[in-house]
């Protein structure tokens, strides 16, 4: 496993933990850092971890504009941090390609998610794609 996808993935660990217990305040990364075990994942794995945290609400309102008739509380936690890690590269990362980062949404959705989660993510990341130009 390649070390961006890995840092993509300890980064959901973390969003899910934090959004499981609504603790967005303080160090998001305190949650990563506990159990990390893969120290050349943690610059990556930061950077989205306290992007998603800093314009979180920027991001769960675009990702709110593209998501027709589902509001983000009733989304899976699994499905709304994958979209927000996403929508975090998409919309602040203009060095990581569109296509990367949606395809590797697509592969955390293929780990952890539902049937229904990577046709539910790729709807809503390709409309935001396709906006950002």
């Amino acid at each position: 496993m390649g070390i961006r996808r890995k840092a993509r993935e300890l980064a959901l660990q973390a969003l899910y933990t934090i959004d499981l217990i609504d603790s967005w305040e303080g160090n998001p990364l305190a949650f990563l850092y506990e159990k990390e075990r893969w120290p050349s994942c943690q610059a990556f794995s930061g950077d989205i971890l306290n992007g998603v945290v800093a314009h979180r609400q920027a991001i769960d309102e675009t990702i709110q504009s593209h998501a027709d008739y589902w509001t983000i509380p009733r989304m899976s936690l699994i499905d709304r941090n994958i979209l927000r890690i996403a929508a975090f590269e998409l919309l602040f990362c203009p060095e990581i390609p569109l296509k990367v980062s949606i395809n590797e949404a697509l592969e955390l959705a293929q780990l952890y998610g539902t049937r229904q989660s990577k046709p539910f993510l790729n709807g809503i990341l390709d409309k935001i794609a396709k906006e950002k130009g």
